[in-house]
């Protein structure tokens, strides 16, 4: 978006008060004639900038002038970085010391900027939780949230039973409106729902991360492995070309889509057989059921049989002698 690009050049400026146009393009990735109607922009806004030509030359910030963004506090440039996850910022009781900092941003930013972000916050908003989620009991966060940042031990009680553990805090994770702390546990790093975790206690002492300890990469190969672990029955379908398009949206594991792409070529039909692994003979049973007349079972037998007389209850209890036996019309 233009807006960001132009606080991104700003700030290159601010930080290195002088640099040439093929520079600075090159550094946003836009052209140079693009360069300089931003240039133009920023002059228009009133930012102090001058060019200068030939050997020497270039885009100059005037001496002394800056945006004062590095006014900003710690904590309001943490809850600056969360504020397009509104959930998160309340969750982890920032959100007077997000507002705090957008007023401040707001107020160093030139016009053009400032009007921008203020249709963006009027016209977007991320609802991150999906529809009728409960709310999850995160009394425990704060005090996660806070050792997690300053790299303090915790000692846990967690699960039903109130299990004792004393961790190293890695990271948070919001995922679908629920939280997960991410530690390490006796040299195996864990996940902890934040929601199970029924007291937590910082310590006062700190711990080492792990040198090579990416958390994005991290939860995305756990989450892969978990949705793997997941799928442990085998069956057998052929499926139509419908079924096949609906299949990723009946059951949205990657692992079931890759399944499908490794199937073989269609029959004259149509049709697909594909190797599937799913959950279990009851979820199998639902999920397939989602695909209607488009999907049928090769193998095991148990599954096909009992699709057959799912498929045959609903047939009798939806025909229309059955709505004249209840005397509807």
């Amino acid at each position: 978006m233009r807006s960001s690009r132009l606080l991104a050049l700003l700030l290159i400026l601010q930080r290195r008060r002088h640099a040439t146009a093929t520079e600075l393009a090159d550094e946003l990735s836009v052209s140079v004639r693009t360069l300089y109607r931003d240039i133009a922009s920023l002059l228009a806004a009133g930012v102090p900038l001058w060019t200068e030509s030939g050997p020497g030359g270039g885009i100059r910030l005037a001496p002394g002038w800056r945006t004062h963004l590095d006014g900003l506090t710690a904590d309001e440039a943490s809850a600056l970085f969360l504020s397009g996850a509104p959930q998160a910022v309340a969750d982890l009781g920032l959100a007077t010391v997000a507002a705090t900092a957008r007023a401040k941003v707001d107020a160093t930013l030139p016009a053009e900027l400032r009007g921008r972000a203020g249709r963006i916050r009027e016209r977007f908003l991320l609802d991150a939780p999906g529809w009728f989620a409960r709310r999850e009991n995160l009394d425990a966060l704060p005090a996660v949230a806070e050792a997690v940042w300053e790299g303090r031990r915790l000692d846990l009680r967690h699960g039903e039973r109130a299990a004792r553990r004393r961790v190293d805090p890695l990271g948070l994770v919001l995922k679908g409106g629920t939280w997960y702390l991410i530690a390490r546990h006796r040299r195996a790093i864990k996940t902890y729902r934040i929601s199970r975790i029924q007291r937590a206690e910082a310590r006062t002492e700190t711990f080492a991360r792990p040198d090579d300890f990416d958390l994005a990469a991290w939860w995305a190969e756990s989450s892969a492995a978990f949705d793997r672990s997941l799928l442990t029955y085998p069956c057998r379908v052929r499926l139509s070309s419908r079924a096949q398009k609906l299949l990723p949206h009946v059951i949205p594991h990657d692992a079931v889509r890759r399944m499908l792409e490794d199937a073989g070529p269609p029959d004259a039909e149509g049709f697909r057989t594909v190797d599937l692994l799913l959950e279990s003979e009851d979820v199998a049973t639902d999920q397939l059921m989602g695909l209607g007349d488009g999907v049928e079972v090769l193998a095991p037998a148990a599954l096909r049989h009992r699709l057959h007389r799912v498929g045959m209850q609903m047939a009798l209890r939806n025909g229309p002698d059955s709505c004249m036996a209840k005397g509807d019309v």
